[in-house]
């Protein structure tokens, strides 16, 4: 069984939403008691994609192994019993615009003294675009995400279906957090007085972060790159099928040109270099693309692993479910949540299976605040 860091932590969790509750969420997952506090009407997330009830599977993915409490904390006496389960909090979270915190009574000083308190929002809590609204789309736009995801109709789109954005603030607010605790326990090993670790997670500035390598180098040069690995990318073989190829040494392009029996256009000056193909790229990847359509995706494929070249089938999550590989390795594990029946959850990287539901909505309030004496 691995071992669970943070058991004995207990964390409040006042988010809503994806960035904020998968933070919480990761904690579960390594131990942490965590207190979901949501209002009346529940976490908003409880009513967006496929749904039973008050279950949602978006809900379920960011709110397992929680407790779930329902305060309205517009209301003194939701704020009274707020702050009593706040006193006992090693960790707060929060997502609300900035300054509604606070009003709402969901402030460092209400935990304990050396509690780490984590703020999430669109633009940060300061600054010019503090108060401006802000999801995972925006997010995407206003970083550059969405300007260099441009899809075949030349026009920059968001990536599909998947919340980028506020799956990498959730990730970057777990890191955010773990560090704070780790600071914190070495504060302690010293003896050095409690104090408070206020911490200020942003979309914009998660997203930022994960664009890093892209980010710096449209700065450095004042203009968008050169693509760094032309004609690496998608292609459609003669079954229907998709497959993606990876180039990342020159030798490999060498090797392509071979396996599709194209050994001449390796020779060809205008594409000798990474330079050069990304310089004629629009005549080089309707070439590779005719080629492609000559043999099935298996065959393609048999013979790019014969090479060890980075080639791999353009899968759905359909077909991830049903790999073998994945099968035998245990990367999804089946989830029981009430209402909604079984989900294949992916395990999570270095934490390893965990499979406990979401809670309904208000399940644990009588137990928490019998606990917290509120």
């Amino acid at each position: 069984m691995p071992p669970k860091p943070y058991e004995g932590l207990v964390v409040l969790d006042a988010s809503q939403g994806i960035a904020g509750p998968y933070c919480a969420t990761l904690l579960a997952a390594c131990g942490a008691d965590v207190i979901k506090v949501e209002p009346p009407a529940g976490d908003w997330s409880r009513g967006l994609t496929t749904r039973a009830g008050q279950h949602s599977v978006m809900h379920t993915a960011f709110n397992r192994g929680k407790r779930s409490v329902v305060l309205d904390l517009q209301t003194e006496a939701g704020r009274a019993r707020f702050a009593r389960l706040a006193a006992r909090a090693d960790v707060m979270l929060e997502a609300f615009r900035p300054g509604v915190a606070r009003r709402l009574g969901i402030v460092p000083e209400a935990g304990k003294p050396d509690v780490v308190f984590l703020s999430i929002s669109g633009f940060g809590q300061s600054g010019p675009y503090a108060e401006r609204p802000c999801t995972d789309s925006v997010g995407q736009a206003f970083t550059g995400l969405a300007a260099m995801n441009e899809g075949m109709d030349g026009a920059p789109h968001r990536t599909g279906p998947i919340m980028t954005v506020d799956v990498v603030t959730g990730l970057s607010a777990f890191a955010a957090v773990q560090a704070a605790l780790a600071a914190q326990a070495r504060d302690r090993a010293a003896g050095a007085p409690p104090r408070p670790r206020v911490l200020d997670v942003s979309l914009m500035q998660s997203a930022a972060a994960f664009l890093a390598l892209n980010i710096a180098e449209h700065g450095l040069l004042g203009e968008v790159p050169p693509v760094p690995n032309a004609p690496a990318g998608t292609y459609r073989c003669r079954c229907g099928g998709w497959l993606i190829i990876g180039l990342v040494r020159e030798a490999e392009f060498v090797e392509m040109c071979r396996i599709l029996e194209l050994p001449d256009l390796s020779r060809e000056p205008r594409f000798a270099t990474y330079p050069d193909r990304a310089r004629n790229r629009e005549a080089l990847v309707p070439i590779i693309r005719e080629a492609f359509l000559r043999r099935d995706r298996e065959d393609w494929i048999a013979r790019f692993h014969a090479a060890r070249m980075l080639v791999d089938r353009v899968n759905t999550p359909l077909d991830f479910l049903a790999d073998p590989h994945v099968r035998a390795v245990g990367a999804a594990v089946p989830l029981e949540q009430p209402g909604l029946g079984t989900l294949p959850f992916p395990a999570l990287p270095g934490i390893g299976p965990w499979s406990v539901p979401a809670p309904g909505l208000g399940e644990h309030t009588e137990e928490v605040l019998r606990e917290a004496g509120a």
